[in-house]
């Protein structure tokens, strides 16, 4: 493609939409992250604690704690001082459709015989920007091949 051909330029509303929509996905992957972690830790061990968060992200407690403030703010997290982190019904239903978004994506991934350590870096990537339309085109593929 030839940069100086217009040509071959995607339309200036239609690209600004598509970043746009990567803006957006950037934006809600801390979330995501955040609350599928909590609930993941909430599950194997009982409890998510901020120094937990911390060492699993590899940030700094002032971080996790700046991004926890946003959280609670937008109805995700429940906290107390001193306490453990719990996630609202909303956080609890966001935790569970990640969830499932990273295993569709996983399980994708491996179907075109991606290794399972490499499937599941990209996946936790991915997993992020992906439409509902593609998830069901990508769960169609793995039912289909399975």
């Amino acid at each position: 493609m030839n940069p100086k051909n217009s040509k071959n330029l995607a339309d200036p509303k239609k690209q600004a939409a598509w970043f746009g929509r990567v803006r957006e996905a950037h934006q809600a992957e801390t979330a995501e992250d955040y609350v599928e972690l909590i609930a993941d830790l909430i599950e194997a061990r009982g409890e998510a604690r901020v120094v937990d968060l911390a060492e699993r992200f590899g940030v700094s407690h002032a971080t996790v704690n700046k991004v926890i403030g946003r959280l609670k703010k937008e109805g995700l997290v429940i906290s107390q001082p001193y306490r453990s982190l719990f996630l609202s019904k909303d956080g609890e239903a966001l935790a569970q459709k990640c969830k499932q978004r990273h295993i569709i994506v996983l399980n994708f991934l491996k179907a075109l015989g991606v290794s399972e350590k490499t499937a599941e870096m990209d996946a936790e990537g991915v997993e992020h920007h992906v439409s509902e339309e593609t998830l069901k085109a990508f769960q169609k593929f793995i039912d289909k091949n399975a």
